[in-house]
């Protein structure tokens, strides 16, 4: 497991402040276990559907390689709805995750982030562990 905890990791910060993954967080965080491991997760289709499908842990500082989820609410396309937010944990309470470009932040402090028009403050819900997500992967 720690092997594809570094993988998806030093995947994710090559990334670090590029702006590729504009609205698209769940598909961040998961290419990095994906093309940082070489293979496929079978995930919900937004960070809220991923959030609710594996669930989350509230207790303590999310552990390195986990998933960290946060509700956000606003507008894509017209539709106004939780559409979630995942950031990954890369150790000592730092999330990587998509923003207006790829960063790094306390994962608490992502609730104080400058939002979009039109959307409102993410709020922290938890995370979850590697094992949950990577449960059923399969190898490209």
């Amino acid at each position: 497991m720690d092997k594809f905890i570094e993988n998806a990791i030093a995947w994710a910060l090559s990334k670090k402040d590029q702006a590729e993954y504009p609205l698209r967080c769940l598909a961040f965080v998961e290419d990095a276990y994906e093309k940082g491991n070489n293979i496929e997760l079978f995930g919900g289709s937004t960070a809220a559907e991923s959030a609710e499908e594996y669930g989350f842990n509230t207790m303590g500082c999310p552990p390195k390689g986990s998933f960290v989820f946060y509700q956000a609410v606003g507008s894509i396309d017209r539709v106004e709805k939780d559409w979630g937010h995942v950031g990954l944990c890369i150790g000592d309470g730092e999330v990587i995750h998509a923003w207006n470009v790829i960063r790094i932040d306390n994962y608490l402090e992502v609730q104080a982030l400058s939002n979009a028009t039109g959307w409102r403050a993410p709020k922290y819900l938890g995370w979850t562990p590697p094992e949950r997500f990577l449960k059923g992967y399969q190898q490209r």
